[in-house]
C-alpha cells in the first residue's frame, strides 16, 4: 500500500542509524510505554473522529499493545515523514498501512502483517476498470505510495497526479480533474458508501499486497514481542470483532 520512495543507497545508510539509535525492547519496557507513529488521515485505518484517533490500524495496535503490557502513546504526522522520523527514533513503530516491498525492507524490521489488502482503479466513467482502461488516461494518487509506484510502471498512462493526502487525490477524481484515482480497496469502498452521489466505479484490483507495520531495522526484540502479542489478539478473537466493525469481513493474510 504505502511506498517508501528513498533510494536503496539512503534505505542502506538508514538502516546502520536505526541499529545504533532505536530503543531496545528493554528499553521500552523499563519506560512503561511504546510510541507509535500514523498518519491519521486514511480512512477507515487511521483517522480522527473530532479529536479522537481512531480506525482499523488504531484499534489493532491499542490491543496488542495491551497485550504486551505496555502503555501506547500516538504520534500522528505527513505519511511522507513516518518512516523518516523512525529513522530519527522519534518514535518506535509505525502502523499507517506500509506495504511490505522489498526496498522498505532494506531500511526497516516489519512485523508480521496485520492485514492484506492492494490497490483498485476508481472512476467515474464504468468503462474504466482495469489496467488497460488507464492508457491516455490521468490518473491520481497520493504522494509516496505504492499506488504511485505501480501507476508509474504502467504503459499508455498519458499522465500521474500525486497528491499529498489520499483524500485530495479522490477530490481531484470527484472535481473531474483526473480520469481515475488508485487507492487502498477497503478506502475505495468506504469512500463509495460514504459518497454515494459522488458516482465512484469501483474497477479491479491493480495489485496485491501485504501490509505490516515496521520497526527499526534490526530491531527484532520488539518485532517479536509486537508479533507474539498479535498473535494472541488473533487467537482470542478481537482482531475479528475489529475487522468485522470496520470491513465486515476478517481482513488477515491467509
Amino acid at each position: 500500500m504505502k511506498f517508501f520512495k528513498s533510494a536503496v543507497v539512503t534505505a542502506v545508510a538508514l538502516c546502520a542509524a536505526l541499529a545504533v539509535q532505536a530503543r531496545t525492547l528493554d528499553e521500552i519496557k523499563k519506560d512503561g510505554k511504546i510510541i507509535v507513529a500514523t498518519e491519521g488521515q486514511f480512512a477507515p485505518f487511521n483517522f480522527f473522529e473530532g479529536t479522537k484517533l481512531t480506525g482499523f490500524e488504531v484499534e489493532v495496535a491499542e490491543l496488542v499493545v495491551k497485550k504486551m503490557g505496555l502503555k501506547l502513546e500516538w504520534k500522528t504526522l505527513g505519511f511522507d515523514a513516518l518512516l523518516t522520523g523512525l529513522g530519527q527514533s522519534r518514535w518506535d513503530a509505525v502502523i499507517a498501512s506500509h506495504g511490505v516491498t522489498e526496498e522498505r525492507s532494506k531500511a526497516v524490521t516489519f512485523a508480521n502483517p496485520h492485514y492484506c489488502s492492494g490497490g483498485i482503479i476508481v472512476a467515474m466513467d464504468a468503462k474504466i476498470r482495469n489496467a488497460k482502461d488507464l492508457t491516455g488516461k490521468v490518473v491520481a494518487v497520493q504522494t509516496g505510495t505504492s499506488y504511485l509506484e505501480n501507476v508509474q510502471k504502467l504503459t499508455g498512462v498519458k499522465e500521474v497526479k500525486n497528491f499529498p493526502q489520499d483524500t485530495d487525490a479522490q477530490r481531484a477524481l470527484i472535481s473531474k480533474r483526473v480520469d481515475a484515482w488508485v487507492s487502498d480497496k477497503f478506502v475505495a469502498k468506504e469512500a463509495a458508501a460514504k459518497n454515494a452521489k459522488a458516482g465512484f466505479k469501483l474497477g479491479d484490483m491493480l495489485f496485491i499486497e501485504r501490509i505490516a507495520p515496521a520497526m527499526a531495522k534490526g530491531n527484532t526484540g520488539l518485532a517479536d514481542a509486537w508479533n507474539k502479542a498479535f498473535a494472541e489478539v488473533l487467537a482470542d478473537g478481537s482482531y475479528a470483532a475489529v475487522s468485522k466493525k470496520y470491513f465486515n469481513e476478517d481482513v488477515r493474510c491467509n
